[in-house]
């Protein structure tokens, strides 16, 4: 009897262990067997909106379910990161997160809602949306060098709108004001799309915008290009100049978007939602219709080195929020 038991304590052992691979294995294998929620930061029409739109129109052709976009702006993209942070870790629900609400906003609070790095699960980067700097045509200004000289005239006053605090084109605004040394007052907006609204009206002077949100009125003459917030000029848009080479060396803010779920998913669920992600990605008719409004594809990066450069954007934009005081509005 004393030589059985041990037997079969390790054989029950060996069952749970048996039962607990199959609890584990079981959302990859059936997954998905309802609609998948993939939440956007902003509102409808804007950069990442719309990529969330392409691949969601793929996954929902490929699983055999619906994926729903889910537009949840307000906060700086930070209600739609808590809402997925604290949701089943069952990969039901996701959201495309970008530089601003993933990397940026925790640095804006005292007590930041979530951590970007242990809340949540990296599941795949997708894209770099091109930010282009446009100008009301009321500004007499052509370039990024008489927008410097203009801004540092006496009596000269320039609000800048963006997408929310803490968001791309709210860094660059920032970044740019520091280090071409002029002062720009800061004008936030619940999205892209509502900011470009209120340029197009002149209430404002610029946005460091999106090249999906601006690119209409720039063909149209109702907006002026004057610089790509890229480190190298876009292959898309070969024309417009960066804005490093145009009078501000150094100068470069790269606004990627990325798919997180809440933390501790399961790694073989992880690794099929990142598979059919890239799958997407990897269309013709999805890269072409993303190209052609600025949004280039990223689908290289496995999701442990998505975690990673995560990581190290969140730590290096913390030293740029600190330095420069800027805080939740």
């Amino acid at each position: 009897m004393h030589r059985i038991a041990p037997r079969i304590a390790a054989f029950a052992l060996l069952q749970c262990g048996v039962a607990l691979t199959a609890v584990v294995a079981a959302p990859a294998a059936t997954f998905p067997d309802k609609a998948v929620r993939l939440l956007v930061l902003s509102p409808p029409g804007g950069g990442s909106d719309i990529t969330a739109r392409a691949i969601a129109q793929k996954l929902t052709e490929r699983w055999q379910q619906n994926v729903i976009v889910d537009n949840r702006p307000g906060a700086g993209g930070v209600i739609g990161m808590e809402i997925t942070a604290k949701a089943q870790p069952d990969g039901y629900t996701m959201v495309l997160g970008s530089i601003g609400p993933v990397a940026v906003a925790p640095s804006l609070y005292a007590r930041p809602p979530y951590d970007p790095v242990r809340d949540f699960t990296p599941l795949a980067r997708t894209a770099s949306a091109l930010n282009v700097l446009v100008v009301h045509p009321s500004l007499p200004v052509r370039s990024v060098k008489e927008l410097i000289a203009y801004a540092k005239t006496p009596g000269a006053r320039i609000n800048y709108g963006s997408s929310g605090p803490g968001r791309a084109d709210h860094l660059a605004g920032v970044i740019f004001s520091r280090m071409a040394g002029l002062t720009m007052q800061h004008i936030p907006y619940k999205g892209g799309a509502p900011a470009m609204v209120d340029l197009l009206a002149g209430n404002i002077q610029l946005i460091f915008a999106t090249v999906s949100t601006a690119i209409t009125p720039m063909k149209s003459g109702k907006l002026r290009a004057l610089g790509m917030t890229s480190a190298t000029r876009s292959e898309y848009f070969p024309d417009i100049p960066t804005i490093a080479e145009s009078g501000l060396p150094g100068f470069a803010v790269d606004n990627w978007y990325g798919i997180v779920g809440p933390a501790n998913m399961p790694r073989p669920l992880v690794a099929g939602i990142h598979r059919d992600i890239g799958a997407a990605l990897t269309l013709p008719d999805v890269r072409e219709r993303l190209a052609a409004l600025g949004i280039v594809v990223f689908t290289t990066a496995t999701p442990e080195e998505f975690g990673g450069y995560i990581k190290t954007e969140f730590q290096r934009y913390a030293k740029v929020v600190k330095d420069a005081g800027i805080t939740a509005e």
